[in-house]
């Protein structure tokens, strides 16, 4: 089942056949919206709105916990995310895609993972996004036509004001490629869901580090964002069909066995409490004898 979460500009997805919107509950709160469900191409497809219908959550403020719960009790086991980002290079100009492979987190004020005392697990996000997922994103945005670039380092920070000129040129000078909010801790969550996930950073903007960029209008940085959400949703049109021919098959990465040795508290010392939040999360090995 693919999951898509839309960013900034992508509030639905056109197309989907019996297309309907279903809450689903967490108990890690509520998620952004209710979770629009369908079919793509034969395939089962969930879409969630990042940032609510309307665009009501800032980055600070999405339930990104939530949101992942969700979409995994919903059955989803691929996981696309398209959001707006700032470019911080210049053969990455407004329009084109990035579809990442790294990241530099320095958001700060977000929960970041779903266990805690009482139940510690530590996952590998060495590589970060699912790579045989991400490689049928870049095929798809081919077939699109859309500009993009496979493989890039995202800063994700925490918002909700845009970086300082020194911000930027660090960022620059750590060799990422594109600035955006809510890839984490979107992604370490996923992982720790034993979900695949590729990131789709759809650039609007050069960031402040560009002499130029003040002297672009807020009207024509819209215009881009508009085109960019068209093209995310042709993307995720494009993505249905690549995914039904691949078929259904383990993911190579090992994306859906993340957890396989990560959690470490011994069972009879873990917190029940937790270990029921952690239904969906971690219910695979959860629901093992101990």
């Amino acid at each position: 089942m693919l999951g898509v979460i839309g960013g900034s500009g992508v509030y639905q997805i056109e197309g989907l056949e019996g297309a309907r919107w279903v809450a689903v509950p967490s108990p890690w709160g509520a998620p952004s919206d209710e979770i629009l469900t369908g079919r793509l191409a034969g395939l089962d497809v969930a879409f969630l709105p990042r940032h609510g219908r309307g665009h009501r959550l800032p980055p600070g403020a999405i339930n990104y916990r939530a949101n992942i719960d969700a979409l995994k009790r919903l059955g989803v086991t691929e996981l696309v995310s398209l959001s707006a980002c700032g470019s911080l290079r210049a053969d990455l100009p407004p329009g084109t895609f990035c579809i990442v492979d790294q990241y530099i987190d320095r958001t700060f004020a977000r929960e970041k993972s779903f266990f805690g005392p009482g139940l510690v697990a530590h996952v590998s996000l060495a590589q970060p996004v699912c790579d045989p997922l991400s490689s049928l994103a870049a095929a798809a945005a081919a077939v699109v036509g859309v500009p993009f670039r496979k493989g890039g380092t995202y800063l994700a920070m925490e918002g909700p004001q845009f970086s300082t000129r020194a911000e930027s040129q660090l960022y620059r000078s750590w060799g990422c490629d594109v600035i955006g909010m809510t890839n984490m801790p979107e992604a370490k969550l996923a992982r720790e869901a034993e979900l695949c996930y590729a990131s789709v950073a759809m650039v609007t903007d050069y960031d402040c580090w560009h002499d130029a960029h003040e002297a672009v209008e807020v009207s024509a940085i819209i215009q881009v964002l508009l085109a960019n959400a068209d093209a995310g949703r042709a993307l995720v049109l494009a993505l249905a069909p690549l995914l039904v021919q691949r078929g259904s098959r383990p993911c190579p990465q090992g994306c859906g066995h993340a957890l396989e040795h990560a959690m470490i508290t011994n069972p009879t010392a873990r917190d029940p409490a937790l270990a029921a939040k952690l239904d969906a999360v971690a219910g695979r090995l959860l629901g093992r004898p101990s």
